[in-house]
Formats: C-alpha cells, structure tokens, sequence
C-alpha cells in the first residue's frame, strides 16, 4: 500500500520562499514560520483529484493547505504574496527572492485553483471517502522509500571522489604547462636578445672589415711607392750619381717601417674578424636548433592543453550529470518528507479511531 500511496500523490511545482503566518491575536502582524528559505510545493492526488500546497521544515509541517476554489493568491508587494486558509484558520505569507518568483508561483496558483474548480463540480463526495481508505492503510515502514536515493547518494560520493581526483589531475596538468611555458618564454627572451646582439656586433665587424680593407689598400699603395722611391735612391748611390740627403733617407726608411707595422697589425685585425665571424656562423647554428627545440617543446604544450581541454569537457559533463543526480535525490528526499509526514497523519488518525 506505501508504493501506492507515494504514486498516489505527485509535485507539479515549487518553488523556494520564506514562510510568515498570521499572528492569531493581532490578525495584522506576521510571524516568520522559518528560520531560511525552504521549498513550497503544489501537490496533486489523482486518485482524489486533490491539490495541496506543502512546505516542510525539518521534520515538522510548516504549510499543509488544500487548495479550494474560493481561495485567492494576492501579491502585496513586488517580492510577497499572501492566501487565507479557512480550515487553518489562518493566512500564509510568501516571501520570494524575485519578482519572477513570485509572478511564477501566482500563476500556478490560479491555475491550480481552476483545475480544484473543475474537479469540484465532478466529484464533491469522493474526498470523505479516499480519506476513510487513506486511515485504513498499513503503516509500512519507509526503507523500500530510502533505498532509492541512498543508492543515489552512494553514486553521488563516488562521483565527488572522481570529480575531485579529476581536479587533482587538470590542476597538476595546469601547472606542468604554466611551468613549461615560463621556460620556453625565458629561453625565447633569451635567444632573440642573443640574436640582436650578434647581428649588431656583425653589421659592426662587416663595417670595420670594408673600411679597413681601403685603408690597407691605401697604405699598401703608399708603401710600395715608398719601396720605389727607396730603390731609385738605391740605384742612383749604386751609379755614384747625385742622391738625396742622408735625412732624406732616414726620413723614407722610418716611414716605411711604420707603414709595414701598421699594416702587420691591420692583418692580424682581419684576422680575428675573420674568427669571430666563424664564431658567430656557430652561435646562428645554435640557435637555430635552440628555435627547433622551441617549436617541438610549443607542439607538446599544444598537445597538453588539447588534452586539458578534454579533461575539462569531461568534467564539465561529471558536473552535470553529478548535478542532475543532486537534483533527483532532492526531489526524492522532499517527497519522502511528504510520506513520512501523511504517515504520521495516518498513525495519529488511527490512534483517534483507536481511543474512539
């Protein structure tokens, strides 16, 4: 009979509000009947052709209203509505987050409250009797109710400890590429600093080289005149003719061996531009294999966030259906609330009939 009634009865809407009742001395003043937010249901019974309102707090009922064709939902303000229950003698108070909330839970209610107007007119004798069938049902105990979403719940364990191992895994992911990619940036800064440096230091050397070559031409040009010149003077003291002074030649001499100084240094100067030039023809096939491990190291990095990606996705994916498992085992939980409090309805029904 417990699976049957929990068919019985299913929610068609809620909603989440804080619930004010009225105070009975004053009639004006509102008592908050919750301490936080709770949910707010529409019920419908369709073996009674029953609506209800029912919002459980903990394990005590806080609105437990039929809904009746005279009943009317007036919004007092943008976020609160209110509706009086004749048979609790009292009147309910909905406060609601937003306006949307509130204008939602209006219009569930007057379309509730029609469908009540209809199944009025049909049947207006079922009701007494569903309710003596209702007091003659067994008071099954509700574990087959709770084995469901405990299983649910158990899933729902399995899946955080996955969710979180997954975590676990993108963020050790996440901080092997941030790693790889703070070197790869550092060794780039430094190749292409490197690279400037060397191309400047070679337009520099390449300047150096062409002008000294002219000034090598020029003074190879001024030492082979100064060699001729000293090669006539040689020729006219070996003919006895009339030569240049003694001056003169030490003057020729002397400029000659400068000359050939200065171009000896000049030689070795071209010489070593000519090293550091192969030098530099070594550093560029440095870094072009430091630029081909560059590519392959941003081709594996390409690859890591690939699979970080699908990593993401399907987490993502675990979230949801994680979420949507969160969101049966609610539902479950709320109307297992519900049974348990019909229960206890029924058990203090058949005390009464007991005592009676």
């Amino acid at each position: 009979m417990f699976p049957h009634h929990r068919e019985r009865e299913q929610p068609i809407f809620s909603a989440r509000a804080h619930v004010f009742q009225i105070d009975p001395a004053t009639k004006r003043n509102w008592i908050p009947a919750s301490k936080h937010a709770v949910t707010v249901s529409f019920f419908y019974d369709a073996n009674r052709n029953v609506y209800r309102i029912i919002s459980v707090g903990g394990t005590k009922a806080i609105i437990n209203c039929s809904i009746t064709p005279s009943m009317t939902f007036t919004k007092t303000s943008q976020k609160f509505g209110q509706w009086a229950d004749s048979r609790a003698n009292t009147v309910y108070g909905l406060g609601f987050a937003t306006e949307q909330q509130l204008h939602q839970f209006s219009d569930k209610f007057k379309e509730v409250k029609d469908a009540a107007r209809l199944a009025r007119e049909k049947s207006q004798d079922k009701e007494l009797a569903n309710t003596a069938l209702n007091i003659a049902a067994p008071q099954s105990p509700p574990v087959m109710c709770v084995n469901g979403p405990e299983d649910k719940l158990f899933r729902s364990q399995s899946a955080d400890i996955t969710l979180s191992s997954e975590k676990e895994r993108i963020k050790k992911m996440l901080s092997e590429g941030s790693i790889c990619e703070m070197n790869l940036e550092a060794e780039l800064f430094t190749l292409q600093d490197s690279n400037t440096k060397l191309v400047a230091a070679l337009h520099e050397a390449n300047a150096n080289v062409e002008q000294w070559k002219k000034q090598l031409a020029a003074y190879q040009e001024e030492t082979d005149r100064l060699r001729e010149q000293v090669s006539q003077v040689a020729e006219l003291e070996a003919h006895g003719g009339q030569g240049p002074s003694d001056l003169l030649k030490d003057e020729l001499t002397q400029s000659l061996e400068e000359l050939e100084a200065l171009l000896k240094a000049k030689d070795e100067e071209i010489h070593i531009l000519q090293n550091k030039k192969v030098e530099y023809h070594e550093m560029e096939h440095d870094r072009d294999e430091a630029i081909h491990r560059l590519r392959e190291t941003e081709m594996r990095n390409a690859e890591m966030e690939r699979r970080i990606q699908n990593t993401e996705q399907t987490l993502s994916n675990s979230l949801e259906d994680r979420d949507r498992m969160d969101s049966e085992i609610q539902r479950a939980i709320e109307i297992l609330d519900i049974k348990i409090f019909d229960l206890n309805d029924l058990r203090q029904s058949l005390v009464k009939l007991i005592d009676k």
